[in-house]
């Protein structure tokens, strides 16, 4: 048993500017190896367990499969087919898991949940999503970023529809990596105040200006998982709130379009926004399974300098 501090990823807070840089780096490496089919094992014999309360497809893929391709192992964990569904506490379940793996991910509804579950964990524990943070999808739309157009540090990035676990973890990026965030809410749908620990952002009631002058347009689903029963009463509340052409034509030129995906074409985002020639939508969603990589191997593994690093 290691006696090196556990490192967890539960919300985008946790790293420090050094630590995301780091990660970055190592991401385009890892990405790189992986474009060149180059194998890359520096994680044989190691095991990551994905316990799973919400349904998914990206966040699953990109852990199953990149876990593969750093030569571990990924083990998937349904809550419905586990003891966890029959009411098995939360940190009697992080006691067990730990012992038998070596990190952990977990996507599920409260985020209180997942810091009980990091609590009593031997082995580091990420954040797949919870209704309050969803840090690795953010950590890979900042990665995309990067790649099209440089660091994002003095940017302008503008937030377009509900006020949920995407706005509030860009909200904490803003305060690592030194950018600005235009919110833009309905009414009855504004920002929980108690989850905000920055000042780095401006609130529009008009959609259309928020988007004036931002370097990158995101939006999110209208009705996220937990939601549905609200759809009818948010389809009319969001009545405007769409990313269309004429609010992208506001933003700077070389703006970028994300989502992080499913898309819902018509409602949050027009077609001609997510298929048109700023929508990084396919990339972003790649490079959830190349941040992860790299996320896992930092974990895991510690800062690597250039001659102890794996082949």
């Amino acid at each position: 048993m290691s006696t090196k501090p556990i490192k967890h990823y539960l919300q985008f807070s946790d790293f420090t500017l050094a630590e995301y840089e780091y990660v970055i780096e190592r991401a385009h490496i890892i990405k790189r190896k992986f474009k060149n089919y180059e194998i890359y094992h520096p994680l044989i014999d190691r095991t990551l367990v994905m316990v799973f309360e919400k349904n998914s497809t990206r966040t699953r893929l990109s852990f199953e499969a990149g876990m593969h391709q750093l030569g571990g192992a990924a083990i998937y964990l349904n809550t419905r087919d586990s003891q966890l569904g029959r009411g098995e506490p939360v940190e009697d379940a992080g006691q067990v898991m730990s012992r038998m793996c070596d990190i952990i991910m977990v996507r599920t509804f409260g985020q209180e949940i997942i810091e009980r579950f990091a609590a009593n964990s031997r082995v580091p524990v990420i954040n797949g999503l919870t209704n309050e943070h969803h840090p690795c999808q953010v950590f890979a739309d900042i990665f995309t970023f990067y790649e099209h157009r440089g660091p994002i540090a003095g940017k302008t990035v503008a937030w377009v529809g509900d006020a949920n676990n995407m706005l509030y973890s860009w909200l904490q990026a803003a305060e690592v990596f030194g950018f600005h965030v235009n919110v833009s809410t309905p009414k009855g749908y504004d920002m929980d105040m108690s989850l905000v620990s920055t000042n780095r952002f401006t609130l529009f009631d008009n959609p259309s200006d928020a988007c004036a002058g931002a370097h990158l347009v995101n939006t999110d689903v209208w009705t996220s998982m937990g939601y549905e029963e609200e759809n009818a009463a948010r389809l009319k509340a969001f009545d405007g709130w769409i990313v269309d052409g004429a609010k992208m034509a506001r933003a700077a030129p070389d703006a970028l379009f994300m989502h992080c995906l499913p898309a819902h074409r018509g409602e949050e985002v027009a077609a001609e926004v997510i298929d048109g020639p700023q929508s990084v939508v396919w990339d972003e969603a790649e490079n959830r399974l190349h941040i992860q990589k790299a996320l896992i191997e930092y974990l895991l593994l510690g800062r690597l300098d250039a001659a102890s690093q794996p082949d």
